[in-house]
């Protein structure tokens, strides 16, 4: 083959790649093989960025030295970036900076607000400190969304469309938390706070100061209240139903405290009265399961003292979510000393849900009684069957209007108290769809719930227990001596065929 041949085919051939490769940056697309669909933009996503009707750009800081384990969080973030700008149709367009190039760049991202992060690098068996930068900014206007730390994963994704929604939202929808009656403050249910402020201004309402709810109000979020609601303040709120208004009640109407050892029922604020009216009735016992969360207790073993989790039923931990939007994705949440609920209305007009049940083996514990950490609990302490801890009302509930109550029988399961304590993700996730689902926008609902946070293991029977113990060992045992005796049987039986003469 003549040599300007080859060159021209090779030049054919490089024209070729450049072709595909150019055509492949505008025909993006991804196999996503992984459970939780963690490559694969969620609807809400998809949604929001179909409906920009600007231009956002985003300012990716990123270190160009980052280490090893690091270099695949760029490039998911610039991949996560190629495909925001294809689905927005050019209303997304980004650049990636390198804040280490110069004092310059380091100078513009701090102001931006991206603080570099140390990191700690192994390096021919020494550890050193590298300080990188892995944060952006988006830019609309005069408006700025910063986020300060691109983390891998799901929330990746969930940062990134939650700060185009900030920008792209002008009007908020207000959600109102109740106060007056020992409710936790705005602060003292921060983790809420933070994701309702994604698509809501979050208020405080006093309705001892105020003859009604505002009608610019969306929702009412009436949080683990511990004195007495007023008859007059109950009637404002039915005005607000009346008028088409949401409510979302989080009441632990029982009192269970680790310290004193007590379990008893709370006292009557009248919230269980005004919930009567509407047809939902809290228990008056305490919900028990064998699926639950743990305490920490301290045992003495002789001279030895150690800490050890124990398995407490009173903590129930729910991963069964009948099928409703405000379930959508969550994994596992824990509801601490918790009533059961139920609704006994009949009225046609009225839709029902359940929201959260407990495991088949759930009980019923009397009040007023003791804690007992160290009680063993038997199959006879759970043969109630699974329990309602949570239900939505759709209908004319106060009025002839069409209105919204969730009902959740439990009021810390979403506090995080003062100090702030960190509570279970899926905790805030459902408070936060509850409200999505009170308020008519479920935008973000999928979203919010994408990816596997904490998925408890299946409860067996003891006999399936031991089967898939002892099968685990000696299954592997009997498929090689299987193996073995076939392998014996067919050279025994190449042995007889030569000494047959038979090759």
């Amino acid at each position: 083959m003549k040599k300007n041949t080859v060159i021209i085919r090779l030049m054919v051939f490089a024209l070729i790649l450049v072709v595909i490769n150019m055509i492949s940056s505008k025909l993006y697309f991804r196999l996503d093989f992984t459970e939780d669909q963690r490559y694969t933009l969620s609807k809400a996503t998809d949604d929001i960025l179909t409906n920009l009707d600007d231009v956002i750009t985003v300012k990716a800081y990123f270190s160009e030295d980052l280490p090893t384990q690091l270099i695949s969080n760029r490039q998911d973030f610039e991949d996560l970036l190629l495909e925001y700008e294809n689905r927005s149709k050019g209303n997304i367009v980004y650049e990636f900076i390198s804040p280490n190039e110069s004092e310059e760049l380091e100078a513009e991202a701090q102001q931006n607000g991206i603080q570099p992060v140390i990191i700690n690098v192994s390096e021919k068996d020494q550890v050193q400190q590298l300080k990188a930068y892995m944060g952006a900014v988006l830019l609309k206007g005069d408006q700025k969304e910063i986020i300060s730390v691109v983390q891998p994963g799901v929330d990746m994704e969930y940062s990134l469309t939650t700060s185009i929604k900030k920008l792209s939202v002008t009007d908020k929808p207000k959600v109102a938390l109740l106060q007056g009656h020992g409710e936790p403050i705005i602060q003292e249910v921060s983790q809420l706070a933070q994701q309702l402020s994604v698509l809501y201004e979050v208020e405080t309402i006093n309705l001892t100061e105020k003859t009604e709810v505002p009608s610019y109000v969306r929702t009412l979020a009436i949080i683990n209240p511990s004195d007495t609601i007023s008859a007059i303040e109950f009637s404002r709120i039915d005005q607000f139903m009346s008028q088409g208004g949401a409510v979302f009640v989080a009441y632990s109407n029982m009192n269970g405290d680790l310290q004193s050892g007590r379990l008893s029922k709370g006292a009557d604020i009248g919230l269980e009265a005004w919930l009567r009216g509407k047809k939902v009735n809290l228990g008056s016992q305490f919900v028990v399961d064998a699926q639950s969360g743990s305490v920490t207790v301290q045992q003495n073993n002789g001279m030895f003292t150690y800490r050890s989790q124990i398995k407490f039923p009173y903590f129930p931990l729910v991963n069964d979510f009948p099928e409703h939007p405000t379930t959508n994705g969550l994994e596992a949440l824990m509801l601490p000393f918790v009533s059961g609920v139920s609704y006994t209305g009949n009225d046609s007009t009225v839709s029902y849900s359940p929201l959260l049940l407990t495991s088949e083996m759930s009980g019923l514990a009397p009040t007023p009684s003791g804690v007992d950490i160290q009680k063993k609990w038997t199959q006879n302490d759970f043969r109630e069957g699974p329990q309602t801890l949570a239900v939505a009302l759709e209908g004319a509930l106060a009025g002839n209007q069409l209105s919204k109550l969730i009902v959740v029988a439990n009021g810390q399961f979403v506090v995080n108290g003062n100090p702030p304590q960190q509570i279970s993700e899926d905790n805030v996730n459902f408070a936060s769809n509850a409200i999505d689902w009170l308020s008519d926008d479920t935008g973000l609902i999928e979203l919010r719930t994408k990816g596997i946070t904490n998925r408890p293991l299946e409860s067996v029977e003891d006999s399936a227990r031991e089967m898939l113990k002892y099968g685990n060992v000696l299954i592997p045992i009997l498929l090689v001596l299987i193996y073995a005796f076939i392998r014996r049987q067919q050279y025994k039986s190449k042995k007889q065929q030569w000494m047959e003469g038979n090759f």
